[in-house]
Formats: C-alpha cells, structure tokens, sequence
C-alpha cells in the first residue's frame, strides 16, 4: 500500500505552477541558467528536513528550482536526498551536462530519462570542447537520448535564449527497454514510475516512504544496463579531432601531483591572504569599520538616537550602548563582516570558476581523511580564517551530519579568524620565531588530536571524496560577481537576525552584572592554572563578544608590560581555543542540534583551560 508523499508540497510552490528543475553533475554550470532564467527574483531557503540550501525563482507563471550537483539520483547524503525529491517530483528537467565528460554526465541524464521525465539537454562548456580537441554529433545525441539537445556555453551567454524557449517542448526521452519493463513490474507499489526506478534500485528512503518489505534488488543490474548505454552513445556520437596535452590540461595535472601541488597550492593561499588578510581585513575595512561606521554612522546615531536616549538606561544600553542595536549591530555587520565576506566569497568564487577548488579538495583529500573529514572539508577551513561564522555556514556542503559536526568542532576551537589572527600576529611577532613556531604548533597539534580523536570516537563512517575536476579555465568576470553577490546576501539575510539576538543577550548579561560575575568566576583558573594576571579573564569574556576584541585585550596587558613572553604565548593559545564569539555560537546553534552545539561550546571551553593550562605548567 503506498503512500502519496510529496516533499515538495513544504516549500510553497503555487498552485498550478508548473515545477522546471535544473539538475546535473557538479560544477556543469547551472547557476548560469538559474540566474538567467529567473532573474533577480530568486528565493534562497532550507529544503524542508534539511540544512541544504535551495534556490528557487519564477520563470513567467512557473517555478524554477535549482538543486545539488549530484552524480545519480539517490541518497547516499542530504544533497543527493534533496536532488532525488525535487527530481523525482518535477514537471519539467532542464538537465545541464559538462560537454566535455560526457561519458560520466549522461549517466545521470539517462536515470532522468528512464524515470519517464520530459526533458531538455544543456550540452554547456561547448568552447571547452573546442580547446580539447573533441568534435560532438549534437544530432546524433539528440536522436540516441531522444531529447532536445541545445549546445551552449553559459558562461557567454551563448545558447541560454534556446534553452530558455525549449523548455515548453520538452518531452521524454528513450528509455532503457529492459528498465522499463522492470518499472511496469513493480509500478502498482508506488504512486510514480519515478519513484517505481527508485525502487528497483534500492532507495532506502522510497522503501521506507512506502512501507515496503520485499523489494526487487536490481540496482547493479540497472546500473550495468545504463553504464553500458552511455558508453555506446558517447562512442558513436564524440571524436577526438586531435590529440596531445593542452597547456590547461598539464597545469591542471601539476596541480594535483603533491611535489608540485603543494607549493602551487602555498602559493594560492598566500596570495588569499594578501587579498582577505592584509587589502580587505586591514585596507577595506579600516575605512568601513572605523571610518564609515564607526566613524560617520556612529556619529550621526549618537548625536540623534542618543541625544533622546539615556545610555545608562536599559532601553538606552539595548538601543545605542556598546552592544546596542543601532551601534555595534551595523557597525559589526556592515563595516566588518561584510567586507570579509564578500571577499572570502568572491575569491571562492575564482577558485570555483577556475576550477582550481576541487583540486585542492583533491590534493589534501588524504590529509584530512585522518580527521574524519574528505577534502571538501578544506573550503570551510580556509574560510575559518576570514571568519568562522561564515565559514560554520558552509559546512552543508559536507557529505554526512558527521563530519558536519567534526568540522564545526575544529572550526570554533582551532581556527583563529582573521580580525583575531591580525592582532594576534602584531603580539607574537616581537617575541621572535621561536615562540610563533611554538604557539602555531601547539594549536597545530590541537587540531590534529581532535579531528583524530573524534574521527575514532563517534559513530559511523564519513564519505568518500566524490568529486568532479573540470577544465582549468579563467574565470568569467560576470559569473564571479554575480555568485559574490547572491552568496553575500544570503549570509547577510542568515547573520543579520543572529547578530540581533547576541546583541541583545550580551547587553542583559551585561546591565544585570553577569558577565562581571563570569569574568570574577573564571579568574581563579586564569591566575592558579593558567599562571596569567587577573585581568586576562576579562581578555577572556570579550572574546565570546568578538574574538579580536579579546585578542585586543590581550595586545592591552601586553603593552602594559603584565606578562612575560611566556605567558603571552599561554594567553594566546587560550584565547585561539576559548569559545567562539558570540555571532559564530549563534550560528552553530541553528547550523547543528541544539545538544551538539552545547558539547562544541562547553568542549571548547574545557580545552582552552586545560590546554593552556598544561603548557603554563611547562614553560611559565
């Protein structure tokens, strides 16, 4: 007995809009044609059950949706699930394909097409054909997929009008015989001869969604009959036109070859940090953080908001106090996190575009095996050290909740951000090399130790690396700034209301004396285990408001002449693994449970202690 389920139904899709989904393999281009075919008006929110992100627009009377890169319509995690149950209850697949892989991207076109879907083809990346050297029988493959089939390249505009008429004639493609006749078998146990494929090939999450107990095991039949399929239409309509290496294609090599990779890849994240580190964290923001805001905005409140508002008041201190609404909110958001997010997100997007991401992603795929992380992983972690906040965001690229947890654990404990790493640099730097190699190896091996340790401990296994390298190529003006852009405003839309409610609780804490009694609690520990002075625990508590405000309380102390160089070296380290701040605790909190963030937030303060505190019985 089946059950009508429809997941889709959650996200409010009007009634009689038909629903044109865009899917393909990763990195094929199809936030070109999202953009393209909706415009302006796109709508960026969880998929119901999920922390996936989904774009969604409105083409004429009709939605569009975007989905995750997958390879196959399955569930082996929250993107693929996500893909499978917007595929599986779409009206319309605009099905974008890498012209140049081919013999992988048409697996999941002909899984589409023998779900009986109507269908148009994107055959994009057309210019990249061309540089290797390949020739395509665009009419042949139209013939053999029975679909239309549209060469485009996206990225110029080149072909998106086409694609745009032709989804009104869409239609379904040549199926499989055999996989057919296996659907028209099992049909009477499910509503659609979508979810009738699926069922053949062993969808866990169909079988549960319709109470299924005995099922026909068929998946490596199926994928052997398809496989087979696409082989033979890539076979008969591409040709190699000339052969020999280009130029991309042996950089492209060189950068996966770790003797060759590695320094390529320094290089890479030495020229992010003279761009994020040093131009934007220092140059950019030093005129919107301390200029504009702080300096203009700050001004024009104080002198009109707080001319009517008594600052000692509580509706003064919420309002324009130094955590008000009106002061540290903007100030924080526009004039610092702004800056830095939308230059981490444009230089990811030049890595993206370029197709230099999923390099690195390959390159370290081993190292961070380790933690229990695969090399996706690298992009939150390099995004930890502009700011952790964003960098907790993109953790839902990650394959499993598991790893999800471990890289928020690593992020919030041993990444140091880029407005703490500054001030954290000016402090060590005077104490020569020693003490950096020091302090670098210690949270070094902090790191290593947790991802190893919960890598062992917790349950289940993480996910393969399963990743797509496409053409090294240079990036698209356009495409860059247009994907800086819509990931920008989302984290402003996601941060902005978190920022609020911090701000908020930190003033009551404040107003009601409890983040004095906080700081006097911890100070025992700060003077007896750490060997630091008393008023570090004050460095301490700052840090939970912004990180590099309790770094700059440190930089204070130092300055003062209160602490020696190795007491400056235990202070640092405490204050890199202390609790992040009050913004990226919000994150966390609606990024993972409410029982994981807990364990991140008290498992962070444990270990800041402890291992600050061993260290100041070693060398203080």
């Amino acid at each position: 007995m089946s059950m009508n389920h429809n997941p889709v139904e959650g996200m409010h899709i009007p009634e009689g809009a038909k629903k044109i989904v865009l899917a393909g393999n990763p990195n094929v281009g199809k936030s070109v044609f999202f953009n393209y075919l909706t415009g302006m008006y796109v709508d960026v929110s969880n998929f119901p059950g999920t922390t996936v992100d989904i774009s969604t627009g409105k083409l004429g009377e009709d939605v569009v949706m975007d989905t995750p890169g997958v390879y196959g319509v399955s569930s082996f995690n929250d993107e693929e699930s996500v893909a499978r149950d917007i595929i599986l209850y779409a009206d319309v697949i605009v099905n974008v394909v890498d012209a140049v892989h081919m013999e992988r991207d048409l697996f999941l076109t002909q899984q589409i097409i023998d779900m009986g879907k109507p269908v148009v083809v994107a055959l994009n990346m057309m210019d990249d054909v061309v540089r290797n050297g390949l020739e395509i029988d665009v009419k042949k493959l139209s013939e053999e997929l029975g679909v239309e089939i549209i060469p485009t390249t996206a990225t110029r505009g080149e072909g998106l009008l086409e694609v745009k008429e032709a989804i009104s004639r869409a239609k379904p493609g040549n199926r499989i015989a055999e996989v057919k006749e296996l659907i028209d078998s099992v049909i009477g146990q499910v509503d659609t001869e979508s979810e009738a494929l699926l069922l053949l090939e062993e969808d866990e999450n169909i079988i549960e969604r319709h109470n299924i107990l005995e099922s026909k095991q068929k998946r490596e039949h199926i994928y052997k009959l398809r496989r087979t399929r696409v082989d033979g239409i890539v076979e008969r309509c591409v040709s190699q036109k000339n052969s020999g290496a280009t130029l991309r294609s042996k950089i492209g090599k060189l950068t996966l070859n770790p003797l060759t990779g590695i320094p390529i890849l320094i290089g890479a994240l030495y020229i992010m940090y003279l761009v994020i580190g040093v131009f934007v964290a220092q140059t950019v923001v030093g005129i919107t953080e301390e200029v504009i805001m702080g300096g203009y905005y700050n001004d024009f409140i104080m002198n009109t908001l707080g001319t009517l508002l008594s600052q000692e008041s509580f509706i003064g201190k919420v309002m324009v106090g130094e955590f008000g609404l009106f002061t540290m909110v903007p100030i924080y958001i526009l004039g610092l996190l702004l800056p830095l997010v939308v230059g981490f997100y444009f230089i990811l997007s030049v890595l993206e575009d370029s197709g230099y991401l999923p390099r690195i992603a390959a390159l370290v795929d081993r190292v961070l095996m380790f933690f229990g992380l695969n090399g996706r992983a690298i992009i939150p972690i390099i995004l930890g050290f502009g700011c952790v906040t964003v960098a907790v965001i993109t953790t839902r690229l990650l394959g499993s909740k598991r790893e999800r947890f471990i890289a928020t654990m690593l992020l919030g404990l041993a990444i140091p951000c880029s407005a703490q790493l500054g001030v954290i640099m000016g402090i060590i730097a005077p104490l020569g090399l020693g003490y950096l190699m020091l302090y670098t190896g210690v949270i070094f091996l902090v790191f290593a130790v947790t991802g190893t340790v919960l890598n062992k401990i917790l349950p289940g296994k993480s996910t393969d690396l399963l990743i797509d390298l496409p053409p090294l190529r240079i990036p698209r003006v356009g495409n860059v700034l247009k994907k800086t852009y819509n990931k920008s405003v989302m984290f402003l839309k996601e941060a902005t209301p978190l920022f609020i409610i911090g701000a908020l609780l930190i003033t009551v804490m404040q107003y009601t004396g409890a983040l004095e009694s906080i700081s006097d609690g911890i100070a025992p520990f700060t003077t007896g285990f750490l060997k630091l002075p008393a008023e570090t625990s004050q460095a301490f508590i700052m840090g939970i408001v912004r990180r590099d405000f309790g770094a700059a309380g440190l930089n204070d102390l130092v300055s003062r002449g209160l602490m020696s160089s190795s007491q400056i070296i235990v202070a640092l380290v405490a204050i890199t693994l202390f609790v992040p701040c009050i913004a990226s605790i919000m994150v966390i909190f609606k990024e993972r449970s409410i029982k994981e963030s807990i364990m991140i937030w008290l498992s962070s303060f444990v270990l800041a202690f402890l291992v600050a505190g061993v260290l100041a019985q070693i060398i203080v």
